[in-house]
């Protein structure tokens, strides 16, 4: 497979802050070797769970930099650098390129969205930004625009698009991308409730909110599907169905970031226009969280 990034999960991670509203650093720190040493595969930094959309510029920067220097290539190191403007988004993806990262994960533009051509022109012109690999992230249910199979086939052919977190949950749509761009993209699932069956489609795993909390049962998950378990790694996708649910009860990231700050790895704040999650939904994640048995404080 050309260009993959990594094969398995990677953790689409929170960025902890502290009371005043920075960027919680320590905590930041120790989040980062706690997902390692429970053998995550790829890190993805300053994202939509990491609330890439209410850093500053600075903060962003910073972010990148702190992960690339703390994970001292133990995992690769995957930045989030899409933006619905343009030209801000390739000015962050050659900041990450250059301060280390291994690759940027590249949002679909949101709210101004985007035509399916215009879509081809911009990947493109991040691709020809880029010194390290492009991953496309399609998530339409949060950006209104929707990559489709012809358009990935075209974005194909640039040698510097290595690949897709798709988050369309339209499973019909992703096998025809699949069957237009074979192994020319390297498909993950975007989406958590999704892991075994983009993996049946020949996917190599996923970009998740759950390994967050789950870090190690996530990445069995992957482990027995390419050990060929392919029963056993279905399985495990059943058993985390409630926690799942739970996880996306509200705006990700707001259900994470109350469930790592529960395991005590960080405060429970985001920044608005996100606000603490709902009593009653967070109860719901508590209990769900206990049942997989993670410790939790309420």
């Amino acid at each position: 497979m050309a260009n993959e990034v990594f094969r398995g999960i990677a953790t689409a991670l929170v960025t902890p802050f502290n009371e005043d509203g920075s960027v919680d650093f320590d905590s930041y720190g120790k989040l980062i070797d706690w997902q390692i040493e429970q053998g995550i595969n790829a890190l993805v930094i300053a994202a939509t769970s990491g609330e890439g959309p209410t850093l500053s510029d600075a903060e962003h920067k910073k972010c990148v930099e702190f992960a690339v220097e703390r994970v001292d290539h133990r995992v690769p190191v995957i930045a989030g650098t899409g933006s619905n403007d343009t030209a801000y988004g390739l000015q962050l993806t050659r900041f990450a390129c250059q301060a280390g990262a291994d690759a940027c994960l590249v949002v679909t533009p949101y709210y101004n969205k985007a035509t399916q051509n215009g879509l081809v022109r911009m990947y493109n012109e991040f691709a020809d930004a880029a010194t390290k690999p492009i991953i496309i992230y399609n998530v339409p249910s949060r950006t209104g625009v929707d990559v489709k199979p012809a358009t990935y086939a075209k974005l194909a052919e640039h040698e510097n698009i290595a690949g897709i977190k798709e988050a369309n949950g339209n499973l019909s749509e992703i096998l025809d991308t699949v069957s237009l761009v074979g192994d020319k993209l390297t498909l993950y699932s975007g989406n958590d409730d999704q892991i075994v069956p983009i993996l049946s489609l020949g996917g190599k795993g996923c970009i998740s909110v759950l390994s967050n909390v789950l870090p190690k049962e996530t990445v069995e998950i992957t482990d027995r599907w390419f050990a060929g378990d392919t029963a056993g790694a279905a399985e495990l996708q059943i058993r985390f169905t409630e926690l799942i649910r739970s996880l996306f009860c509200e705006v990700n990231p707001i259900p994470v970031k109350a469930a790592v700050a529960a395991m005590g790895r960080c405060k429970n704040i985001v920044r608005a226009p996100m606000y603490p999650m709902e009593e009653q939904n967070r109860q719901r994640l508590l209990a769900a969280m206990r049942a997989q048995g993670v410790e939790v404080n309420d």
